[in-house]
């Protein structure tokens, strides 16, 4: 064991509000998966395939639903040879399957009490077909990557969930999820060209194969007949088939599609129309084939404020036949609860519970089409009822991107903006429904006083223009009389949209596990009849999905329901809805942030000292905190703010010992020898080969403690020069900070570039910016290494020192502060704010931190020459510049030296996070696996970014020398 590896109990739960939780994991699952499951599938697919420990059991119980079912194992499949595998071996065995792939779903469709099979990590991808008429997709790819493509040709996908920056497009067609834009003619019923799946046999169907009919009656003539034979049943009977087509011209994923019988002549094509909206119950989607829409480009939208539901729900028709492509509603508490997202208006958590807004918004080819729209949206709102009730109201249409940004924001999160809001301990259940568009304003308010009468807070939202409503439900899943109250509104409530309305159950969010008894109550005995036998007819054996979509049991939706544990202060608000995994680092190594926090909730349900609860707190260490980047970009994606990174810092601290704590606090306060002594090291390094130091620093970690060692990469630069450029405070624009990295590390070898602080030197000089360098800055940091770490002593000294030598260095803000790494420029303009003390935050308040890039951007530029460009360049946007909004300025200095300058798509954090891509190189390597496959594909002259560890780590990813833009910079303007 290493010399000084963290004590594991530190991490342990100190306080439990509640005994043990009911649904806890009970004991004799602590030891994860049971034999013999465990060696045959690692025997079959690798144990690389085969996640067995009971935390990795625990993190994929809980998704974006109200329910959480503990898997007996997770299988990671690689290709769709592991995937028929896995469905051979559950048909041998008598055992289910459940496919899952982001978590996103809100009725518990993926989730599964036997083999749960991960389909995300391994499965993504876009292929652009005919100029982007159509795309090809692999189902782990998220909504929105496909549509990042898909842009570059003017098109995008018709399905547009709000859940689009984590839902991945094998589950939006699995249930037919639609959004804000969808309806019934966008979706995917209407837009999925072909499709590529394996059925629960192990046989595989590519739907647009040639010989697909052909080979699919060989394989499969019982399913072949049975199909044709449905179809032709239902055929027979008019009422039924009329009952059908009216149920499909509401939104509805209720159940299976029974028009797919009416829509395809042959079985492949009746497969093809079953498949979407199955719910993962007939077979796994491999490849999604959609015929794509324009991308209109040009785009005016307004947000209108009404005195009350009724009044704008009579507005929804008249924007529908002016033409909008979306009008969505809020009601007045969803307005209210938007305030804990960033951007929205504070003033709006004084709006009148009664005022509504809609969200509408008209999308154009061009510019003429644009202005006649506008034209009949100012014609329409002139018989209308608005109200400003509070100053930030406009009630104007805008074409401004900002702040039609700032709309979509807060109706797209009004799941996890309300929910997060919700009290402490409660569970979450996402419902929705559809209803005939005539009829919005009854439903709601029928719908509110329902809410109302059963005790629950009231707070609708939805896509107006199709009779879409969506609302929450919040109670303790732990507390029996809270149970039988949400089952007594559920009663009510589906009686309600079916007898009263002839509406749909599921509009959108598919059956799931909550709405499945009550789906013959909407498609009475006939039609729910046909399901079943639908069901049996393509998985005879029951392996796929049981207990989804179709049970019998009529308290089937009060099973599995999930009890919230309190948790830490920073992370309770969390719903588990997933938005925060696709930008997380470590997602396809360990734990997501969603993780994190799930795995922290059953620590809470545990009794303490339980064998589940050891086995927990022994993989957290790893798992969740060392192997976190703190790069808190899960907060950028997180609609209510949640910062896991800060959390794990936390944990960091925790497990730090009072010497550690010393050292770190010392290393602070002496800052200055220690600079100095890591430039000398760094210089000596530069003198032995890599392979020694490699093999000298992992002999060091195996002693010591990984967490706290780097390893040697080759990829490390030589040392900065010893002394940093002449300038002069006469006549300086602004102060320039170089960064500690910066004055230890050099640039990249074997170019003809100045170190970075001579080319800001430069530069600034060329556009009559001149910039001063104090003579004292050596032994200052941004005290990020401190932060990152969880060290707070040292965290609390230097940010205090930095602040008080910045505000001297400014003339007390009188000029800005430049600072040339975007996580240094974020650490001193953010990050240092809560550990200052109360003099200090205040002279942080008066100071200009500028990062360089921006600095060069906005200053720079406008008064420099271009003397030489470079073909093409490829960017590396780090994730600090994300959270200082700084990427488009990175773009415009790189655009002023390339002629082609390319984001790679799949661009995220490195991970590199300081030293933490030397302490867990594997963290790094994982997290820019995407975007290094995306550089290495085409050849750039130059590959750019704004933060000299970042850079190190993507020349380790990539294999290719990152730089700073303003080098390339500086050699474009050089006379």
């Amino acid at each position: 064991m290493p010399l000084l590896e963290p004590e594991p109990d530190t991490l342990r739960p100190t306080t439990r509000e509640k005994g043990p939780a009911a649904d806890r994991v009970p004991d004799g699952r602590a030891a994860g998966t049971p034999e013999p499951l465990r060696s045959e599938l690692i025997a079959l697919l690798g144990a690389d395939k085969v996640l067995t420990k009971v935390s990795d059991l625990v993190k994929y119980a809980s998704d974006a639903s109200p329910y959480r079912f503990l898997p007996q194992v997770v299988v990671v499949p690689e290709d769709i040879d592991d995937v028929s595998a896995v469905l051979s071996y559950a048909h041998g065995k008598g055992r289910e399957v459940v496919f899952r792939a982001a978590g996103t779903s809100l009725n518990g469709q993926a989730q599964g009490e036997d083999i749960l099979v991960d389909v995300r990590k391994h499965w993504s991808g876009i292929e652009v077909l005919g100029g982007g008429e159509r795309a090809r997709v692999r189902p782990g790819t998220t909504v929105m990557r496909a549509n990042a493509t898909l842009a570059r040709s003017g098109r995008v996908l018709g399905p547009d969930p709000a859940s689009a920056i984590a839902c991945t497009l094998g589950g939006v067609v699995a249930n037919n999820a639609s959004g804000m834009t969808a309806g019934t003619t966008r979706n995917s019923y209407r837009t999925v060209a072909s499709l590529t799946f394996v059925l629960p046999s192990g046989t595989v169907v590519d739907t647009a194969a040639p010989d697909a009919e052909e080979a699919l009656a060989h394989a499969e003539p019982a399913l072949c007949e049975g199909l044709l034979a449905i179809k032709r049943e239902i055929e027979a009977d008019a009422d039924l088939v009329a009952r059908i087509r009216a149920k499909y011209q509401l939104k509805n994923t209720n159940g299976y599609r029974l028009d797919a019988f009416l829509d395809g002549s042959t079985p492949v094509e009746i497969l093809r129309g079953l498949m979407v909206g199955s719910q993962g119950t007939f077979g796994f989607i491999s490849e999604i084939v959609f015929d794509t829409l324009p991308l209109d480009r040009y785009t005016t939208t307004a947000l209108l404020f009404f005195p009350s539901l009724t009044a704008a729900a009579a507005a929804v028709p008249v924007f529908n036949a002016a033409g909008a492509l979306a009008v969505e509603l809020m009601d007045g508490n969803t307005l209210r609860a938007s305030v804990s997202v960033q951007g929205v208006p504070a003033d709006w958590a004084e709006l009148p519970q009664s005022t509504t807004a809609l969200l509408v918004e008209f999308r154009a080819p061009d510019e003429t089409t644009c202005e006649a729209y506008e034209a009949s949206a100012a014609k329409a709102l002139e018989g209308l009822e608005l109200v400003a009730p509070v100053p930030s109201v406009t009630n104007t249409f805008t074409r401004d991107a900002k702040t039609i940004g700032g709309y979509w924001k807060a109706r797209k999160a009004f799941v996890t903006a309300v929910g997060g809001s919700r009290p402490s301990g409660t569970t979450l259940i996402t419902e929705d429904f559809a209803v005939p568009p005539g009829r919005l304003a009854e439903a709601c308010e029928a719908l509110l006083e329902l809410q109302t009468r059963h005790g629950f807070d009231t707070a609708v939202a939805g896509h107006a223009a199709h009779g879409n409503l969506h609302f929450l439900l919040a109670f303790d899943a732990g507390l029996p009389s809270d149970v039988d109250r949400y089952a007594a509104f559920m009663d009510e409530f589906c009686r309600l949209t079916v007898e009263r309305f002839d509406g749909s159950l599921k509009a959108e969010h598919a059956t799931g596990r909550n709405i499945a008894p009550f789906l013959e109550l909407e498609w009475g005995p006939k039609a729910t009849e046909l399901m079943w036998r639908t069901k049996q007819v393509i998985d005879p054996d029951g392996v796929l999905a049981p207990r989804v979509v179709l049970d019998r049991d009529p308290k089937a939706h009060l099973r599995g329901l999930k009890t919230i544990p309190k948790v830490e202060l920073i992370a309770d608000p969390c719903i588990e809805c997933g938005f925060c995994e696709p930008t997380c680092p470590s997602e396809d190594l360990t734990t997501t942030p969603r993780q994190r926090i799930v795995l922290r909730r059953e620590m809470m349900r545990q009794e303490a000292g339980s064998p589940v609860e050891d086995g927990l707190v022994e993989a957290y260490g790893y798992d969740a905190v060392d192997t976190c980047a703190g790069d808190s970009t899960c907060k950028l994606a997180c609609p209510v703010g949640i910062d896991t990174g800060a959390l794990m810092k936390d944990f960091r601290h925790a497990r730090h010992s009072p010497r550690e704590e010393r050292l770190a606090a010392l290393t602070a306060k002496n800052f200055k020898a220690v600079e100095a002594s890591a430039r000398l090291a760094v210089a000596a390094a530069d003198r032995i080969s890599d392979r020694l130091l490699t093999a000298v620093t992992r002999t060091a970690r195996k002693a010591v403690r990984p967490d706290l060692v780097p390893e040697w990469l080759p990829q490390i630069p030589g040392a900065a020069a010893r002394k940093l450029p002449r300038t002069t405070r006469a006549g300086a624009s602004a102060v320039y900070y170089p960064a500690c990295v910066n004055r230890i590390f050099a640039g990249p070898d074997g170019h003809s570039l100045p170190s970075l602080p001579e080319a800001v030197v430069a530069v600034s000089s060329r556009a009559g910016r001149p910039v001063w360098i104090p003579e004292d800055v050596a032994g200052t940091c941004c005290a990020t290494i401190w932060h990152s770490k969880g060290y707070e002593a040292g965290n609390r000294l230097m940010a205090n020192r930095i602040v008080e030598a910045a505000w001297g260095w400014t003339a007390g803000g009188r000029l800005p502060l430049v600072v040339d790494a975007s996580s240094c420029t974020l650490g001193i303009a953010h990050e240092v704010v809560p550990y200052l003390t109360a003099e200090n935050r205040a002279l942080h308040h008066e100071l200009t931190v500028l990062d360089s890039i921006v600095w060069a951007a906005d200053e720079l530029l406008p008064h420099l020459t271009v003397r030489r460009r470079i073909g093409s360049a490829v960017l590396h946007p780090t994730c600090s510049m994300q959270h200082l909004g700084d990427e488009a300025q990175l773009r415009a200095v790189a655009e002023a030296c390339a002629d082609d300058v390319t984001v790679p798509d799949d661009a995220g954090c490195c991970a590199f996070a300081g030293d933490r891509g030397m302490l867990h190189k594997e963290l790094t390597e994982s997290a820019t696996r995407k975007e290094a496959a995306e550089v290495a594909g085409r050849r750039f002259e130059a590959h750019l970014s704004a933060n000299r560890m970042c850079e190190i780590g993507m020349d380790h990813a990539t294999g290719r020398e990152y730089y700073s833009a303003l080098l390339e910079l500086e050699r474009a303007t050089r006379p």
